[in-house]
């Protein structure tokens, strides 16, 4: 009672407020970093298993007895690992769910090409030693045997057939190459690996001593063929039509955007199931007369919901421009989705999304997904700020959208507007601008946040860059490459 009158008249103490919650990467981050140590595990195992059969195979004997053996053994051998890196990149390049999301088509494009340039000259390696061991056995010349091989071999003629279309792909892969060729060009030509491998299957099986010289040999071969045939025809064909078919894309608007620039508004049904995601792209077919079998990748440049999904193109070729002329009513395939460009993806709360031109398609995405996350009572909510670089201010896209969402949701937008000048890197303006120091002016605290990235790829190197020199590390910095 005392203690009752005592506080009479005061004012009761405030109680101590309760902390904020802390900020965790989503359980998603950790289950798919432990996939990708998986898938590079048992890569790494397969061209173990491979020299393992080569060895058990009686190689060895071959390779220390007789004029030709020890190339003909270590020919063997390279051909060995050759189909194994090729089947492995095809494996990559297959659009497996699990592997998309692990590494995205920018990775594993790099990763397939590794494969695939080690692949191919592994193969001539492989072709060069067998013609020497062959020849040297049978005492006759290069020339001679390489013919006989060709004609007199089982499976040869095939392989040699596949070996041109392998050939083709190679030669139009190379850096030099490849933006002499329109993306529609070269996805055409880079079909014929699947030629290529197909026609190989023959002369592994026909003519190659250690496809078949054990029951460990034979089961491993034919499951790795069979898994990666497999793979080709479930998620390259059979997912993508099963998907189309069951969501029923069609064109519901076309609009202008910008100089160059339109969207493309879709509707369908039960769309919130896609599993698509801001800053994610799929592959787009429009069934809207010549052309339509070429699949272009576009990102959606709002969240997806599950009426429509919406993708904003720049006029840059012919299959933009057919878009451009696309009617309502259109009926869409696709593929997809893809890319690891995604707000899950993260592990730090607050974010920088960077982008130029229409590489801001999928950063407004993202703006729009983590500035209205759903947060926990407690917890604070991620902060969003977005630079824009734009070469004038009629090209800076979505600017109206921008700014609702800066009321709505508090995000910041940073315009960057006008010409790069001489050694200014990726900051508009006449001078020179030292970019870290720029970048650390406009957001104080870039080096904690998490970054995305898109846009022109010498653009985002000299961002990549900047970013390096504030000492962010690669692993909080994400961009995707529409490849393949």
């Amino acid at each position: 009672m005392v203690s009752n009158l005592s506080n009479r008249g005061r004012v009761p103490a405030a109680l101590p407020a309760a902390p904020a919650l802390e900020w965790r990467p989503s359980s998603r981050h950790r289950r798919l970093a432990w996939i990708g140590d998986a898938i590079g595990t048992v890569t790494i195992a397969s061209v173990v298993v491979v020299v393992v059969l080569w060895f058990a195979g009686g190689n060895v004997t071959v390779l220390l007895h007789g004029a030709g053996g020890p190339a003909t053994a270590l020919g063997r051998l390279t051909g060995l690992v050759s189909a194994d890196f090729l089947l492995l990149q095809v494996l990559l390049m297959a659009r497996i769910p699990w592997v998309e999301q692990v590494w995205g088509q920018g990775d594993l494009a790099r990763r397939h090409r590794w494969l695939g340039f080690t692949s191919f000259w592994l193969m001539w390696v492989h072709i060069v030693l067998i013609t020497i061991g062959y020849a040297q056995d049978g005492r006759v010349n290069l020339l001679a045997q390489a013919w006989d091989l060709v004609l007199h071999y089982a499976g040869m003629l095939l392989a040699a057939a596949g070996t041109l279309a392998l050939v083709a792909v190679v030669v139009t892969s190379i850096r030099r190459a490849r933006p002499t060729l329109r993306y529609e060009s070269w996805h055409l030509i880079h079909l014929y690996s699947y030629l290529g491998v197909g026609l190989a299957l023959p002369h592994q099986l026909w003519t190659g001593k250690d496809f078949l010289s054990s029951k460990a040999a034979t089961v491993y071969w034919w499951s790795l063929w069979g898994a990666t045939m497999g793979a080709v025809v479930i998620f390259r064909l059979l997912r993508p039509l099963i998907s189309s078919y069951r969501h029923r894309l069609t064109v519901t608007s076309v609009r202008r955007e910008g100089p160059g620039v339109f969207s493309v508004v879709m509707g369908g049904r039960h769309l919130d199931r896609m599993g698509l995601q801001a800053g994610q792209f799929c592959q787009w077919r429009f069934l809207s007369g010549t052309g339509w079998t070429r699949a272009q990748p576009f990102s959606v440049s709002a969240v997806p919901t599950s009426r429509s999904v919406r993708i904003t193109v720049q006029r840059v070729g012919d299959g933009s421009d057919r878009l451009a002329r696309t009617k309502p009513g259109t009926r869409v395939l696709f593929e997809g989705p893809y890319g690891t460009m995604t707000a899950d993806r993260r592990s730090r709360r607050d974010v920088l999304l960077i982008g130029a031109g229409v590489g801001i398609t999928p950063i407004r995405a993202l703006a729009e997904m983590i500035g209205n996350e759903r947060v926990p009572r407690r917890a604070v909510r991620p902060s969003v700020v977005v630079i824009q670089r734009s070469r004038d201010v009629s090209m800076a896209l979505f600017a109206g959208e921008f700014l609702e969402l800066a009321k709505r949701s508090g995000i910041r937008v940073i315009p960057l507007v006008g010409r790069r000048g001489p050694s200014s890197g990726w900051f508009p303006g006449p001078h020179t601008v030292h970019g870290a120091d720029a970048l650390r002016r406009l957001v104080p605290d870039a080096a904690e946040r998490e970054v995305y990235l898109c846009g022109p790829k010498p653009w985002v190197r000299e961002v990549r860059r900047t970013l390096r020199e504030l000492h962010v590390p690669g692993s909080v910095i994400h961009t995707e490459d529409f490849a393949g």
